[in-house]
């Protein structure tokens, strides 16, 4: 050695002549050599602490190549999770420690151990001299170095003495620990022995059998080649071998013997097999896997090379391929038509399709083909032979059994093209036939379960929502239609209309999850086929209501009366003509309120509030005065019965009179008739008693209206009877004698004749008969002769027999709707004027269009083609003497 280099002890841990302390190399004790070992010694023992530590991952050096050593690496779970990088570097790493000592005490103070080296410092680079950088890992730490400066310090001091203190120079020393400038050599013959020991083992994998070496040393044997360049050489012999073994099992699936199901598992076997034997050589090779090959990005895994091999000689092979994909397509068919097959066969064929990446190209093209040829030959035949419900069970049954074959065995990506697949076939191409075939009977028999299906089922395929939209909305009007237009369900067509509304309702809620769309389509369909009829659905719902608000309705409760008003308020709504609905409810209401019919005051203006919110203030206000006038007769008559206590002669009769405001009520056509004078006295009091107070006033007697309650006597008992003023007329007549002709009794009661002729037929042809017509029958023709009931018997003592008042004549009915008609005459001259007063000159055509936008009831054009030509001739607008299709408004 050079001066200033000392050895490390040898193996005895001294000298060679065995004092256990270091010595130099002319052989006598050297007190700088036990300076610098026991220097080097306290530097070993950081960096092993630093590397407890977590610092680095092992030391470097091998053991029995000098310096520090290390444990071998086995090939546990501490050796399969390290890192590659890492392991890399240790492999051809050592340690530089350096450090420096203050004075000449010869090494008290700790040495400060340098960082982990970096790859970019030439070895033999001294930290003392550039501290910046750190000195690459190669080779063992098997020599102590000192610096020349050093050393010339140190031989100066010594001439000089070493008792004493030294010179400026030598007060500051520096110890560089340095790697060894030559890595050690592998053995002769090492590289071609290993590799000889790790073809066995591969052998060995390949067929199965035991191992005769210990994998620790077979990981080692890896990692020892690795770690002196042989990587590369090492990788193509493993890949040869592999590539070898792989192509030798080509062979095994050229038998033409084997039938599709014994194939399939054969070439199972030697896909589980290959996969088993690539794992167990990846562990060996785990090393090259993570240091060579990694740092290689063009060269695959050990694993994808396995998978390379396998795809490259054995599923690429036509035949084989082939062969394997037409029993996989095969079992896929048997399993369709109801078979029993061995589905953990097909999940793994077809994993391991995927895993070769050969999945689409090979398999997933040819499925969907044949699964589509499937399905349009089966939904063309199951659509001629079952029935909607049963053919659309059938689809949900294929749909769900598509999706289980994704979630069993099929790759994921291969669940949207199949599922759309199926429906495309079984229901994309037959949405009209299905529809066509089987909706009507569907909604008609109410099948909730099938129809609800069925929108789960159309909502899957585009544009199916869309055409079971339409022919939803063409049920509900040829359905509707037939209630509405048909004359012969007049008497029922509401409760129709009403039960018709609460079953789509409930279909749209359960099997139409309140879609908007069908909602909105809905209403639009009920508008359009019940203004098919014009007037006459109004008509009847007004007396709809009229049945349930009127005395005696015992169907329901007040609740349930509310729940019903609120449905007949929604049927109200999709009505064109509320003019027609507001006269006959008023009508019908003023009868209820005269007559003492109505069931309950709460449930009227309840549904006086309803008809406001929907309709406005302006509809109701007329309905709203005349519960105002009941009000003001109540208190009327209050004052009226404390004038007559003040009379002196205040009569037998007692007089009830309701005041009414001739603008509020529907217009009566007066009918004089005789009274007798009793009541004649009572009238002219009640009408000095009104003007007295109310000056300039006109009182008209209403007598259609009136009513009354006799007393009548019979041989069974008393009774009393509430009845009409027209048959209080003809009943009282039976006081003056017993036996009385038609004629006779209109001549003295001055009733019109049909009305006269109404009123006897209650009294003689009804349940209640107090009189007895001869000769009998239903009708009462002139001539007829009544004679007074003197056995009438009923167990009731007070019987009403005044419902006629409160049923409707055709006479009544034809003017109604007369006064509707002419009420609309006058809105539309109305909005006529307005219109051409604030345009002042306006074309026929824009004119329309501004009366369709204001107007709130259905008309015709030739209706108000009529009306302008009406206002010309009243001079309220000129035509244009040059365009005849410009109107100018008149001032």
């Amino acid at each position: 050695m050079a001066e200033g280099r000392c050895r490390p002890p040898g193996p005895a841990g001294g000298c060679p002549g065995g004092s256990g302390e270091p010595s130099c190399e002319r052989g006598r004790r050297c007190p700088r050599a036990r300076a610098l070992w026991s220097a080097r010694s306290r530097a070993q023992t950081r960096t092993r602490t630093r590397t407890r530590a977590g610092r680095c991952e092992q030391p470097a050096g091998r053991p029995g190549a000098g310096g520090g050593g290390r444990l071998p690496v086995t090939p546990g779970p501490a050796a399969l999770g390290s890192h590659p990088r890492t392991a890399g570097a240790v492999g051809e790493g050592g340690w530089v420690v350096a450090e420096e000592e203050e004075g000449s005490g010869g090494g008290d103070q700790p040495a400060q151990p340098s960082a982990l080296p970096r790859p970019d410092t030439a070895p033999g680079a001294e930290m003392a001299d550039e501290p910046q950088k750190k000195p690459h890992l190669l080779g063992h730490t098997n020599g102590l170095t000192k610096p020349a400066s050093l050393a010339a310090a140190t031989r100066a001091g010594g001439g000089s003495g070493g008792g004493g203190g030294g010179s400026a120079t030598a007060s500051s020393k520096k110890l560089v620990i340095k790697n060894f400038r030559e890595r050690p050599k592998l053995p002769d013959n090492y590289t071609q022995d290993t590799w000889q020991k790790l073809h066995e083992a591969v052998g060995a994998i390949h067929s199965s059998i035991s191992i005769k070496y210990n994998l620790e040393e077979l990981y080692q044997a890896v990692e020892n080649l690795c770690s002196y360049k042989v990587s590369a050489t090492l990788y193509k012999q493993l890949r040869q071998v592999c590539e070898d073994h792989v192509k030798a099992q080509i062979l095994q699936f050229r038998e033409d013997s084997l039938d599709s199901l014994l194939f399939l598992k054969k070439i199972n076997k030697c896909w589980q097999d290959h996969c088993r034997q690539m794992i167990m050589i990846r562990s060996i090779f785990l090393f090259l896997d993570r240091t060579y090959v990694l740092q290689n990005s063009m060269l695959p895994s050990i694993w994808d090379m396995g998978l390379e091999l396998f795809r490259n000689h054995v599923i690429s092979d036509k035949q084989v391929q082939n062969k394997a994909i037409d029993g996989i397509l095969l079992l896929i068919e048997q399993e369709r038509n109801g078979e029993a097959v061995d589905r953990s066969l097909l999940r793994s064929l077809l994993s391991m399709l995927s895993d070769l990446q050969v999945y689409k190209e090979s398999f997933e093209q040819r499925f969907l083909e044949e699964t589509n040829c499937l399905y349009a030959a089966e939904g063309q035949r199951l659509m001629q032979e079952r029935e909607v419900p049963e053919y659309l069970h059938h689809v949900n049954k294929r749909l769900e059994e598509e999706g289980d074959r994704v979630i069993t065995y099929l790759d994921h990506s291969t669940q949207k093209p199949l599922i759309a697949c199926v429906e495309k076939q079984l229901l994309g191409e037959h949405l009209t036939a299905i529809l066509q075939k089987g909706l009507d009977n569907l909604l008609d028999e109410n099948r909730i379960s099938d129809l609800t299906q069925m929108y789960q089922l159309f909502s899957r395929v585009k544009g199916g929502q869309q055409i079971l939209l339409q022919h939803w909305s063409e049920y509900i009007k040829n359905f509707g239609t037939t209630i509405v237009v048909n004359p012969e369900k007049d008497k029922d067509m509401v409760q129709e209309l009403l039960d018709f509304k609460d079953k789509v309702d409930h279909i749209i809620e359960v099997c139409f999850q309140k879609n908007e769309k069908f909602v909105n389509l809905m209403k639009e369909s009920f508008e359009t086929f019940i203004n098919k009829r014009p007037n006459k659905p109004a008509e009847l719902i007004a007396k709809y209501v009229d049945s349930k608000l009127r005395a005696g309705n015992k169907e329901a409760t007040d609740e349930e009366l509310e729940r019903i008003l609120d449905k007949i308020m929604i049927i109200f709504r999709f009505i064109h003509g509320k003019d027609v609905f507001e006269a006959f409810y008023k009508k019908d209401l003023a009868k209820r309120l005269l007559v003492g019919k109505s069931a309950s005051v709460d449930a009227e203006k309840s549904m006086l509030s309803k008809l406001k919110h929907e309709c406005g203030a302006a509809f109701t206000s007329k309905l709203e005065g005349m519960f105002k006038d009941m009000e003001l007769s109540k208190d009327v008559m209050v004052q009226f019965k404390q004038y007559m206590q003040n009379q002196s002669d205040p009569g037998n009769i007692d007089l009830t009179v309701n005041i009414l405001t001739m603008g509020y009520w529907p217009t009566y056509t007066p009918m004089e008739v005789h009274l007798n004078s009793e009541m004649i006295k009572l009238q002219e009091v009640f009408k000095t008693f009104y003007l007295g107070k109310h000056s300039g006033r006109k009182l008209q007697w209403q007598t259609t209206l009136g009513h009354a309650v006799l007393k009548a006597e019979f041989k069974e008992g008393k009774k009393e009877f509430q009845v009409s003023l027209f048959q209080t007329l003809v009943l009282l007549m039976f006081n003056e004698g017993d036996e009385f002709s038609f004629e006779e009794i209109k001549m003295a009661t001055g009733v019109e004749d049909s009305e006269l002729r109404r009123t006897l037929q209650s009294l003689a042809c009804g349940k209640a008969r107090v009189l007895i017509k001869n000769p009998k029958g239903k009708d009462v023709e002139d001539g007829d002769k009544f004679i007074f009931n003197g056995d009438f018997k009923h167990k009731l003592f007070r019987i009403k027999i005044n419902q006629i008042q409160m049923k409707e004549t055709v006479e009544e009915q034809v003017s109604t709707t007369e006064r509707v008609f002419q009420d609309r005459q006058y809105q539309i001259d109305a909005a006529i004027v307005r219109i051409m007063k604030m345009r002042k000159t306006l074309g026929h055509n824009l004119l329309v269009s501004e009366l369709y936008n204001q107007l709130k009831f259905p008309v015709k054009p030739g209706d108000l083609k009529k009306r302008i030509e009406s206002l010309i001739d009243r001079d309220y607008m000129e035509r244009d003497k040059d365009n005849p299709n410009q109107y100018h408004y008149v001032a």
